[in-house]
């Protein structure tokens, strides 16, 4: 079955019983779309330049989201593109400032509801629970850090104290996702997986799960 088309009925029991199993259960959450009902990466770019450097921002950069959208171009150098318009160049400690207010005071306002409850549910049952974003490690951070969440996801290029518009590494999409797990954690430690995810981009992290939940929430 694709992993994309799994029909709710199928993975709506959640089997409580596991939370005995202490340590050998592990979750992974995607955030934009699964955690949240918006983008962080646009919210974000609203957030620190205002709507309407926003708005011309992605008219100008139309052409390439076109496409992004034709899929004539990689999610990743679609993503460069547009950091490097809105950030290239900015200083690192204001932009750190900038992202953890916007990760303390405006996450909480788009997340969905049920998902927090399942977070809850593991937290309660002392499963491993991350976070496994193609959004930036830094303004996601402090927000997974409030809810005790573990986090992996897409790293920023920095020189000179500057943000170069680059991603450091691979954006954490796809089986980026899965590689990227797999780098940080031992697998084979864990009796059972849940993940969640609700794009293409969780595809692979959810087929590497016993329990894949998509768009679920």
């Amino acid at each position: 079955m694709n992993i994309l088309n799994i029909p709710h009925h199928e993975i709506n029991n959640y089997d409580l019983s596991f939370k005995n199993v202490n340590n050998q259960v592990v979750a992974f959450f995607d955030f934009d779309g699964t955690i949240t009902f918006k983008d962080t990466f646009i919210e974000f770019i609203k957030y620190y330049k205002g709507i309407p450097k926003f708005l011309l921002g992605m008219l100008l950069l139309s052409p390439i989201l076109i496409l992004f959208k034709l899929k004539l171009i990689r999610n990743w150098k679609a993503k460069e593109i547009v950091l490097s318009y809105f950030f290239e160049g900015e200083n690192i400690e204001k932009f750190k400032n900038k992202c953890n207010n916007y990760s303390s005071s405006r996450i909480s306002k788009i997340t969905r509801k049920k998902a927090l409850e399942y977070i809850e549910i593991h937290k309660k049952s002392n499963h491993d629970i991350f976070v496994v974003s193609a959004s930036a490690e830094m303004w996601l951070s402090k927000w997974c850090e409030k809810m005790e969440i573990k986090l992996i996801s897409t790293k920023l290029e920095i020189e000179n104290s500057n943000l170069t518009g680059k991603i450091l590494g691979k954006n954490c999409y796809g089986i980026e996702k899965v590689k990227r797990i797999k780098e940080e954690i031992d697998l084979d430690k864990y009796n059972l997986i849940f993940a969640y995810g609700d794009s293409r981009g969780d595809k692979e992290m959810l087929e590497i799960a016993d329990y894949p939940y998509y768009r679920f929430f």
